[in-house]
């Protein structure tokens, strides 16, 4: 998980199209803090440690809770205009969002489960709380998909086929392609398949990240997604994971490190 907030870090100086599209930048910077993305990720992490082995509706109700009490916590990570307001409801409920906050959040769940089809099913219940339209869903599935085969032993090529075959995404273009006109847009539509083409034509975890801010637009949430799954592959540099551990609040680090231990000793 620590993936997905390296690479929400690294590619938070450069979102709304502030890079210059390429791949040579400084990996962290005095600007490389966490956003939306890691503090969503968190709070879908401790909801579903929370609620290991509950029924649908504890967890669902913990993911709410969980989600408004970090988003409050950290009312200034860069929260999208619906979802704020969602975040100070009484009675929160999904308002059919497509938007890419679904899929960002999601890699607890590609990791905390043992079969692809509980790890499908939690991915959807992350998703659904807010995300409620099919495109938001299935951004969050295909997303935990990815982490899962990762993690266990699947090829690039197995990953592309379940990706493309489950989910429909187009994986045939290259980042070559994607990248002259892509733009800052944040629907999952137009953002998990461009992350996912970013690990999949990535060397390791350090290319796969720059390969996804290279290609612009919200590289934040796009190197988010991308080192979720680049983590799963290949694993993080202890180097990189140490530099992005340093520039989190402990608060963050004890959920972090609360999740590693589940995932190493289930």
């Amino acid at each position: 998980m620590i993936g997905a907030l390296t690479g929400d870090m690294i590619g938070a100086p450069y979102e709304f199209d502030r890079g210059n599209k390429t791949k040579d930048f400084p990996l962290f910077s005095r600007n490389s803090g966490f956003t939306d993305d890691s503090v969503m990720t968190i709070a879908v992490a401790e909801a579903l440690l929370d609620t290991l082995g509950q029924s649908d509706e504890n967890i669902t109700a913990a993911l709410a809770a969980s989600m408004q009490k970090w988003g409050r916590k950290y009312p200034d990570a860069g929260y999208g205009g619906m979802f704020i307001r969602w975040l100070y409801q009484k009675n929160p409920k999904p308002y059919g969002s497509f938007g890419n906050g679904s899929a960002m959040r999601v890699s607890s769940a590609g990791w905390l489960f043992e079969d692809i089809e509980t790890t499908r099913h939690i991915a959807v219940l992350t998703a659904s709380v807010t995300h409620s339209h099919k495109e938001g869903i299935k951004g969050a599935e295909a997303a935990a998909s990815a982490i899962y085969l990762a993690r266990t032993g699947s090829s690039k090529e197995q990953i592309r086929n379940y990706i493309t075959d489950e989910f429909g995404y187009d994986l045939s273009r290259t980042c070559d392609e994607i990248r002259p006109e892509y733009h800052h847009v944040e629907t999952c539509q137009e953002t998990v398949p461009e992350a996912i083409t970013a690990f999949l034509e990535g060397q390791d975890f350090e290319d796969v990240v720059r390969t996804a801010v290279s290609l612009g637009g919200d590289c934040d949430t796009l190197s988010c997604i991308a080192g979720s799954i680049a983590e799963a592959f290949y694993g993080i540099p202890d180097e990189i994971a140490a530099e992005c551990r340093k520039r989190l609040p402990e608060d963050i680090t004890a959920v972090l490190d609360r999740f590693n231990e589940q995932k190493n000793h289930p």
